[in-house]
């Protein structure tokens, strides 16, 4: 039985949603996709003309698991500044587990602290603005941002 479905977001696009009641520490998805270099991801994006989502999550190793290539629908969790669940990277694995108990139809969100190379000026704080709009909201998805 599929505990989360993907459907529209208030916060952001598309967004991953509890179809069913989940328990504080549940194992809920894996984020799945195809593991390659950053370098690698990068160049694809940008042969491609990929814009906006482009679905990499970096591994503590330094690859990166690109969800645009045979990807789930992890891919489509959203930042909140509050996350209610996180991420637990097993090797090259990454599992979303949740932090509390998830109401059926609540959106499932994880804390991306993203980084960028160079200095933070006002465009590339636009492009990371958070819109989680929770109680202490730090208005970036960036982890740098405070």
């Amino acid at each position: 039985m599929r505990r989360v479905i993907v459907r529209r977001s208030p916060v952001h696009g598309k967004g991953v949603f509890a179809k069913h009641a989940l328990a504080a520490g549940e194992r809920v998805l894996e984020y799945k996709g195809e593991i390659t270099s950053w370098r690698n991801a990068v160049r694809r994006h940008q042969r491609e003309g990929i814009e906006g989502h482009t679905f990499l999550f970096g591994l503590s190793d330094g690859r990166v698991i690109d969800g645009s290539r045979d990807g789930n629908s992890a891919r489509w969790l959203n930042h909140a500044c509050a996350p209610n669940c996180e991420t637990v990277e097993d090797g090259d694995r990454v599992f979303i587990h949740t932090v509390r108990r998830i109401e059926p139809g609540e959106e499932l969100f994880i804390e991306y602290l993203l980084a960028t190379d160079g200095p933070l000026d006002e465009d590339i704080r636009a492009q990371y603005a958070c819109r989680c709009a929770a109680e202490g909201c730090r208005q970036s998805m960036l982890a740098d941002a405070a």
